[in-house]
């Protein structure tokens, strides 16, 4: 389910579900984990992680166990052993990146989109709530303004409106991230790590206050997820109340 290949100095891993839009689970994440920590031992100077077929990714697999906290734990630790990687990560959004899809793209330090690529995250629409990291990480990248569309309004994010902002550093597609990432490889790779480090440290990944963590537990622990869940496997539009 995920590819790795080199060229040069230049490692593009792929995520590969097409039948399941590129949707993550728990195989996946593993693997991505695996696959990003290989590509750094093997002395890599840069990294692109795109999807294949026509969607980066369409978030967690719904159809499996993702609710479950133990899948979640790898899901973030996966996420962040993209953030830590020592060398560039340059996300190719090759099409819609969206829930988990997105939290990957935001994993990366550079973004490269496709002009019909979107990006969103919809969780509201099925009772789930994003993490702390998650919505800070969006309002560094988009602004509180836009961030507050997409979480709370639930608005796509397309890649003109992302390159306005500064979320897609570039428009196109693979191989021009490729090509930027071969650019990227030939520079100081400890100048890149210093530089890595501090825009990482934009306060994302700061403990966040207990009635905070308590606000996500009560949504991932609440009837109107199970609401959700069921209204999307009967394939109608949830009823939420709030409890």
């Amino acid at each position: 389910m995920i590819f790795s290949s080199s060229t040069d100095s230049v490692t593009t891993i792929e995520l590969a579900r097409e039948s399941k839009r590129n949707a993550l689970n728990e195989e996946m994440v593993v693997q991505l984990a695996d696959a990003f920590a290989t590509a750094a031992a093997d002395g890599t100077r840069a990294i692109v992680l795109t999807g294949r077929g026509n969607v980066f990714s369409a978030g967690a697999d719904l159809s499996g166990p993702v609710y479950d906290p133990v899948f979640l734990e790898k899901l973030v630790a996966m996420l962040q052993q993209i953030e830590s990687t020592p060398v560039p990560v340059i996300a190719a959004l090759n099409g819609a990146a969206l829930g988990a899809g997105l939290q990957l793209a935001m994993a990366a330090d550079l973004r490269v989109m496709s002009p019909d690529a979107l990006a969103g995250i919809p969780a509201a629409k099925i009772g789930v709530a994003v993490d702390e990291w998650t919505i800070r990480r969006l309002v560094s990248l988009v602004g509180s303004g836009q961030a507050r569309g997409m979480l709370i309004g639930c608005e796509p994010l397309s890649a003109d409106r992302a390159h306005d902002l500064g979320f897609a550093n570039r428009i196109g597609d693979l191989a021009d991230a490729q090509h930027w990432a071969a650019t990227i490889a030939a520079l100081a790779p400890l100048t890149l790590q210093h530089y890595k480090l501090v825009l990482n440290g934009d306060g994302a990944r700061d403990e966040a206050p207990r009635d905070r963590r308590d606000a996500m537990l009560k949504a991932w622990q609440s009837a109107d997820l199970a609401e959700g869940r069921a209204a999307r496997a009967e394939k109608r539009v949830p009823v939420f109340e709030g409890r």
